[in-house]
């Protein structure tokens, strides 16, 4: 099973309380436990002892392991199929984030939807995420980025002296910013 927490001690008792979907917070953790679970299981929305014969006095957490991306150089799209509750109900929504590794993508997403929602982040959970091929991405914030000819202004540029000797903290004139 896959959940997000801050910490291992979070993780291993949201591992007891949550839903069996997937729940959040900034660190990606994979728990292990001794009883062989399917990872289908794991997309039902049950708690654990309602799955298998488990008390938190019986069961045991065998190991709690922090996933580490594998190309945390390459920057991706990720999608986050999240659920959450508001003042007025439960919403299902869809989120599209680029950043190099998961972690960022829910970090941006928890962000947001403190931001522009007011979902604090226990009110959150995660169902699923996955990295979207770019033809596969819907959201325009995260298709504006695919052209491959983009280009950024360069707002203040400032001129550098060529070496060290010729730098001064103190100069005569004012720099010229605008090239």
């Amino acid at each position: 099973m896959k959940l997000w927490a801050t910490n291992e001690v979070r993780a291993k008792s949201k591992f007891w309380y949550v839903r069996c979907a997937l729940m959040v917070a900034p660190w990606f953790y994979d728990c292990c436990f001794g009883l062989r679970m399917a990872c289908g299981l794991c997309a039902r929305r049950y708690f654990l002892r309602k799955l298998k014969k488990v008390k938190k006095s019986n069961g045991q957490v065998l190991a709690i392991n922090e996933i580490f991306e594998r190309n945390p150089t390459t920057i991706k799209n990720y999608g986050i199929w999240l659920r959450y509750q508001s003042r007025t109900g439960y919403h299902n929504m869809y989120k599209e984030y680029r950043d190099t590794t998961l972690n960022g993508a829910v970090e941006q997403m928890y962000n947001e939807m403190a931001s522009r929602h007011r979902v604090r982040s226990p009110c959150i959970q995660i169902i699923k995420t996955a990295t979207v091929h770019f033809k596969l991405c819907k959201r325009d914030n995260t298709k504006q980025f695919h052209n491959s000819k983009i280009t950024f202004p360069l707002v203040s540029r400032k001129i550098r002296p060529p070496t060290r000797k010729l730098k001064t903290t103190f100069k005569a004139s004012r720099p010229n910013l605008f090239m």
